[in-house]
């Protein structure tokens, strides 16, 4: 298991933690325009959701490989968080708010694993 697979599993069980749901995996690393190696794609059922679900990634991934994000934005009353971990960027939406931006569909050229709900 490489570091980045390891932390993606890690960011997948911080959103699982919360009731995050919707996870996508999207591989970027094929795509030569793209600035990180992937994004990881979940929802929230309300801007409070979208902020702990966000707060259980950061504790969750610190607390078992001591990375932190890069940065972090969107906390406060936001219908879109996204955390930077380099070559992973982690994006929690709410749902409205992923159909607008429609980020798998806008990246449709790379590869997109979807990540089975625990409910």
């Amino acid at each position: 298991m490489t570091p980045t697979t390891n932390l993606k599993e890690l960011i997948i069980e911080g959103i699982h933690n919360r009731k995050g749901h919707g996870i996508s995996v999207v591989d970027l690393s094929s795509i030569d325009t793209a600035a990180t190696g992937s994004f990881i794609i979940a929802e929230g059922n309300s801007t409070t959701h979208t902020a702990s679900i966000a707060e259980s990634v950061a504790e969750h991934v610190l607390d078992t490989s001591g990375v932190k994000p890069y940065g972090i934005d969107g906390e406060e009353g936001s219908d879109w968080v996204i955390m930077d971990y380099g070559d992973i960027w982690v994006h929690i939406f709410l749902p409205e708010t992923r159909t607008r931006y429609n980020l798998e569909e806008l990246w449709s050229d790379a590869e997109i694993t979807r990540v089975a709900d625990l409910d």
